[in-house]
């Protein structure tokens, strides 16, 4: 005699489950999401055109504190932007991956280099000092107070910079020289080329307010459109 089964129910194979999802589908008993797009925001940023920094000559350029051939970085450089957009969905910021090595704000030349560098939260900054010369970084910004203190050429310290926003840096002996770390709350930003060319992260579409930074001009915004396919290309101007 066979046994019997009853109150025991029998589990279909996951094909059979497969298919009959795909027939309740097609049917419209059941709502398919949408598949993922990701469009681009690129295109160029204009500005006036660089000037000359203005520096107060060192009046002890034989003390061991100073270089008499020191480098003033220009002011107004399409490279010092910094370009992004107000917000990035988790799960699309999470695939936003980086293979750039861990940003530096070096000490060169009794200047920082670059002038301006944008990371998100979470992001550590190695400081360097490249001068035969002692430096002694600071900063006395709400995003992030530091003082790394004095430490000569070959030495380099890091920081951690979890909160966002604008983050100046200093150097406790020389006065010419200052920085600028934006802190972004997500991957969503890019810096232009020096000739203004730019291009953000894969983003989804959607709505977004782009935001362009810049030390020097100020802050200019623009509402953008991310299409479920195709790139948005932009043309900017200060």
């Amino acid at each position: 005699m066979r046994p019997r089964t009853c109150g025991v129910a029998r589990i279909a194979p996951a094909s059979a489950i497969a298919r009959l999802l795909l027939a309740f589908a097609a049917a419209g008993w059941l709502a398919v999401a949408p598949a993922a797009h990701a469009g681009v925001i690129r295109g160029t940023l204009h500005v006036p055109g660089a000037r000359p920094a203005a520096v107060t000559p060192d009046r002890y350029p034989g003390r061991a504190d100073a270089m008499p051939g020191m480098h003033a970085a220009p002011r107004g450089l399409a490279g010092d932007a910094v370009i992004s957009v107000d917000h990035v969905p988790a799960d699309a910021d999470a695939r936003i991956v980086s293979t750039a090595p861990r940003p530096r704000l070096a000490q060169k030349d009794q200047s920082f280099v670059p002038r301006v560098i944008a990371i998100a939260t979470g992001t550590e900054v190695d400081f360097p000092n490249l001068d035969p010369i002692y430096h002694n970084v600071f900063s006395l910004s709400p995003t992030r107070r530091f003082d790394l203190g004095k430490y000569p050429q070959g030495h380099s310290k890091t920081i951690l910079f979890p909160r966002s926003g604008l983050v100046n840096v200093y150097c406790d002996i020389h006065s010419s020289m200052a920085a600028f770390i934006l802190v972004l709350p997500h991957h969503g930003f890019t810096r232009p080329h020096a000739d203004g060319a730019f291009a953000l992260p894969d983003l989804p579409a959607g709505h977004y307010t782009l935001q362009v930074w810049h030390p020097d001009l100020g802050t200019l915004t623009r509402e953008v459109d991310v299409p479920a396919s195709g790139d948005v290309v932009l043309d900017l101007s200060f």
